[in-house]
């Protein structure tokens, strides 16, 4: 029989805590290694989530600039291209022995919104204009025709010695010498303020860009011909499709901006021009 002095404990949690640890660490140790991989590494990740959730606007902001100024200097180093001689070498030419309208072979050193530099082994880099690329299309960026390290043959159009500048261009004589003929004809050619709204004209298309097309109409600008004011337009074509360097086209004048310099043109017979069909119908009407 019990004394009084001594306690009957009928339940105790004490030992709970640690049975349920036990319990634990036994069902961890029975799991396959690369199950246990997983749950460590999906916790890692949720918990840089969660610290990530947590970080401040200002911190976020900072690390994120640091990311973006990390790429931009492998995307330079991946970029850079080797030259065929050294920029300091002596085998380099000096721009005062360039030919004129000689034709070189080159390397696309680095591209530009206004055109690309080739290193055809003078001194310094020739500007290749995103204008003198090609005619047959309207070039938005020379990355259309060039990546850097690519090598193209270029012709030499200027060359300024004191200002180490050299002009290149990748178009056939043909075409400058065409250029340079309406240049000269440029007294001669109709001027903004003789143009009127619905005048008729007659025009080569120029260049053709995403948009429409650049019609040679004899004026002291190009005419704009958007493709929706083409005839043969129709939805899901593009441009290309109807439009051609060299095509002969009618147009009409639809708007001219004398400020902007600008002059806009539809290959589409304006309805207020009275047409054919209605002058039979008059001459049919007065003789009867």
């Amino acid at each position: 029989m019990a004394s009084n002095d001594e306690e009957t404990v009928l339940y105790s949690d004490a030992g709970e805590g640690q049975s349920k640890n036990f319990s634990k660490d036994k069902r961890w140790a029975s799991l396959n290694p690369t199950v246990k991989a997983r749950i460590v590494k999906e916790g890692q990740e949720r918990a840089i989530r969660n610290k990530k959730k947590r970080e401040p606007a200002a911190n976020k902001k900072r690390r994120m600039l640091m990311h973006y100024k990390k790429a931009m200097i492998e995307n330079k180093k991946m970029s850079r291209v080797t030259r065929p001689l050294a920029p300091n070498s002596d085998q380099r030419m000096k721009l005062k022995d360039i030919v004129i309208g000689e034709t070189y072979n080159g390397t696309v050193i680095s591209l530009t919104d206004f055109g690309a530099y080739v290193d055809v082994g003078t001194e310094c880099d020739g500007l290749l204009h995103v204008s003198q690329i090609t005619r047959s299309e309207f070039v938005e960026h020379p990355r259309q025709f060039f990546s850097p390290g690519d090598i193209v043959d270029v012709r030499v159009t200027r060359v300024n010695p004191g200002l180490k500048k050299m002009q290149l261009t990748m178009l056939p004589e043909h075409i400058l010498e065409e250029e340079d003929e309406e240049e000269e004809d440029f007294e001669e050619r109709i001027s903004l303020e003789e143009l009127a709204i619905d005048d008729e004209l007659w025009g080569e298309i120029k260049r053709v860009t995403s948009f429409g097309a650049y019609v040679e109409l004899g004026a002291i600008e190009q005419g704009w011909l958007h493709f929706m004011d083409h005839p043969e337009f129709e939805y899901g074509s593009k441009p290309r499709d109807f439009m051609k360097v060299g095509d002969r086209i009618r147009c009409w004048v639809s708007n001219v901006e004398i400020d902007m310099q600008r002059i806009k043109i539809t290959a589409n017979r304006p309805n207020n021009l009275p047409g054919p069909k209605r002058e039979i119908q008059r001459l049919f009407d007065e003789e009867y």
